[in-house]
């Protein structure tokens, strides 16, 4: 199973990695604001990853980090 970690204090809540995800299992955390006031990326349903890396891949501030 893949995992995806993400930096959320450099996430500026862009959004790319949300369109570029294949399972639609990223988002953006309503629920929290990260240290530049926005709200970061974040996985839900961690197990349906199949560590395709697109989000990563999208991410202009290289936040996100998959391993397989």
């Amino acid at each position: 199973m893949a995992k995806v970690t993400f930096n959320e204090d450099r996430c500026k809540g862009c959004g790319l990695c949300v369109d570029a995800c294949p399972k639609k299992i990223v988002t953006m955390a309503k629920d929290r604001i990260n240290a530049k006031g926005f709200h970061p990326a974040t996985v839900i349903e961690m197990d349906k990853c199949i560590g395709c890396a697109f989000c990563a891949t999208m991410c202009p501030d290289v936040v996100i980090e998959v391993e397989r």
